[in-house]
């Protein structure tokens, strides 16, 4: 189900919003950066943005997750939304996260994608533990909308596509997106 109304504006219940940027990390324009620096919200950080291993990456979600009891909502971004998908298909402490918001789905499985990202093969496709939405574009270069849709699904996200913005990112114009925050915060007030 593809849903494109804006949720109002709630309260992000008591909760650490933790930011998983994809490959390359997050640049200034990314809205994950603006968000950041407005809301407070804590990006993990990797060792290796420029060739990410999986196994890294979700020992490093694991060891944030455990430095707080406070319960984590995910904000993740392309190859963040596979490291989402890889960490609870393997971790104990599921529970630590109430919510994850997945934006920009890569397909990592595609032919066309670089070197440093086919250790990310094959995708998981359990269904996560916890409430999720997958936002996605009509127009995103790195996923057709056909995969997407059955990333979500497996993963048991709801699905919401916002029309052609591209990957989602910096370059799609969204500043400090007002309306991918409201989808957060409504999404984090049901996963209560």
């Amino acid at each position: 189900m593809t849903r494109t109304e804006v949720f109002p504006v709630a309260a992000v219940p008591d909760s650490r919003v933790l930011l998983l940027p994809g490959w390359l990390n997050s640049d200034t324009p990314h809205w994950q950066s603006r968000w950041e620096q407005l809301h407070g919200d804590q990006r993990v950080e990797q060792d290796d943005w420029l060739w990410p291993k999986r196994g890294d990456w979700m020992a490093r979600l694991e060891e944030v997750l455990l430095q707080s009891d406070k319960p984590a909502v995910l904000v993740a971004h392309s190859l963040g939304c596979q490291l989402v998908a890889a960490w609870a298909a393997h971790s104990q402490h599921t529970h630590r996260v109430r919510a994850a918001m997945l934006v920009a789905l890569p397909d990592v499985e595609r032919d066309d994608m670089p070197p440093q990202l086919t250790a990310w093969r094959p995708i998981p496709r359990q269904r996560l533990p916890f409430k999720s939405m997958a936002i996605v574009s009509s127009d995103d270069p790195y996923c057709a909308t056909d995969r997407a849709a059955q990333m979500a699904a497996d993963w048991g996200s709801e699905l919401m596509s916002i029309g052609a913005r591209g990957h989602i990112n910096g370059g799609s114009g969204l500043g400090d997106w007002p309306e991918g925050r409201a989808m957060l915060q409504a999404l984090a007030g049901r996963a209560v």
